[in-house]
C-alpha cells in the first residue's frame, strides 16, 4: 500500500506469543521484555469469514482482550463508565482494563451479540465491578436517551464514555456498490450515535470526566474499499478537537484513540479476505483489543489532567498527522 515504509520485520507464524509474565525476587509479577511483532500472532490468518456482527468464538486465532495479562493499579476507582460496543473487540478489551482498574461499566451491545456481551460482563464481575449489558442500536436517537438515563438509573452519574460503536463493510467495487442504505448506517452509527450520547450524557458528567472516542487510522489514510467509514472516521476526529474546545470551560477532557488494524469480529465479519490482515502496518501484524485498552486507561484517568483535544495514534508504526 502507497505510504508506507518499504522496511517490514517479516514474521510468518500465526503463533505469536502473548506477553511472557515472570515473578520478581520480591514476589511480583511483571511482564518480561519482548519484540512487538513477537507478542501476538501474525498473518497468515486461516481464511475465514462471518455474517454482521460477528463474533469472538470462531476467530482463528482467539483474539486478546487482556483477560490473563492486564493488571490494574487503582486509576479508575470508584469512576462510571459506559462503553458503547462492548461486548467484543476493543470495547470488551476497555471494559476489562476499566474494571479492572476500579471502574463500574455499562456497556452496550446488539441483540445478536448476547453470548459476547456474557462473557464481557463476566470479565467485569470477575474484577469485583459492576456490569450492566445494554442491548443498544445507537443509529436510533431515543434507544441513545434511553442509554443514558439507564447509566444514570444505575451509577447516579456518569465519569467516562467511550463511543466505540462502529460499522462497515468493505465495498471493493467502488462508491457505485455503496448504497444509501449501507451509507446511512455508517453515518448514523459512527457518528450520529456519537453526537447524542455526547449531548445526552453532559449533564450527567462532573468537573473531571472524560470522553474518549474511537477514531482510525482510516481517518488519515483512507482504503477505498471502507470509503464511507473512512470518512466518517475523519469527521471523528474533527468532532472530538472541537467538542474538546467546547467542553474545558467544564472541567471535561475529550479525547480519540485511532487504531491501526486490530484483530476483532468486524474483521472477518466485513472484509472479504483475511488472510494477510495487519501486514500492512510496519509491525506487520494486527494489533489484539487489548493493545489498545491501555491508551483507553490513561485518557479516563486522572493522570491525563493535561491532555485534552488529542488524538493517540496506535497503528503499529504508520506515521500520522
Amino acid at each position: 500500500m502507497p505510504g508506507y515504509p518499504v522496511f517490514r520485520v517479516r514474521r510468518t507464524s500465526v503463533g505469536g506469543r502473548r506477553p511472557r509474565d515472570r515473578p520478581t525476587e520480591t514476589g511480583e509479577t511483571v511482564t518480561e521484555q519482548q519484540h512487538p511483532a513477537e507478542q501476538h500472532p501474525t498473518p497468515d490468518f486461516p481464511s475465514q469469514d462471518q455474517p454482521h456482527p460477528g463474533w469472538t468464538g470462531p476467530m482463528d486465532p482467539p483474539p486478546d482482550h487482556g483477560e490473563d495479562s492486564y493488571r490494574g493499579s487503582g486509576r479508575l476507582t470508584g469512576r462510571r463508565a459506559v462503553i458503547t460496543g462492548g461486548d467484543s473487540g476493543i470495547g470488551r478489551a476497555v471494559a476489562l482494563a476499566f474494571a479492572r482498574e476500579g471502574a463500574d461499566v455499562l456497556f452496550t451491545y446488539l441483540d445478536s451479540e448476547k453470548d459476547d456481551a456474557a462473557e464481557t460482563a463476566r470479565w467485569v464481575e470477575e474484577a469485583g465491578r459492576r456490569a450492566v449489558p445494554v442491548a443498544c442500536d445507537v443509529r436510533d436517537e431515543e434507544n441513545c436517551r434511553a442509554l443514558i438515563d439507564r447509566a444514570v438509573s444505575e451509577f447516579g452519574g456518569i465519569d467516562i464514555l467511550v463511543n466505540n460503536a462502529a460499522y462497515q463493510m468493505s465495498q471493493p467495487d467502488g462508491i457505485e456498490a455503496i448504497s444509501t442504505e449501507q451509507f446511512d448506517r455508517v453515518l448514523r452509527t459512527n457518528l450520529y450515535g456519537m453526537f447524542w450520547l455526547c449531548k445526552m450524557a453532559l449533564p450527567h458528567m462532573r468537573e473531571g470526566g472524560s470522553i474518549i472516542n474511537s477514531a482510525s487510522v482510516q481517518a488519515y489514510k483512507p482504503s477505498p474499499h471502507l470509503l464511507d467509514y473512512a470518512t466518517t472516521k475523519g469527521a471523528i476526529v474533527t468532532f472530538t478537537q472541537g467538542l474538546a474546545q467546547m467542553l474545558i470551560e467544564r472541567g471535561i477532557r475529550v479525547n480519540a484513540v485511532a487504531p491501526g488494524p486490530v484483530w476483532t469480529p468486524l474483521i472477518p465479519a466485513t472484509l472479504p479476505d483475511t488472510r494477510e490482515f495487519g501486514k500492512q502496518a510496519p509491525i506487520d501484524r494486527p494489533a489484539q483489543p487489548s493493545e489498545m485498552a491501555p491508551a483507553y486507561v490513561f485518557l479516563a484517568s486522572q493522570e491525563a489532567s493535561y491532555i485534552t483535544a488529542e488524538i493517540v495514534n496506535a497503528t503499529g508504526g504508520t506515521p500520522l498527522p
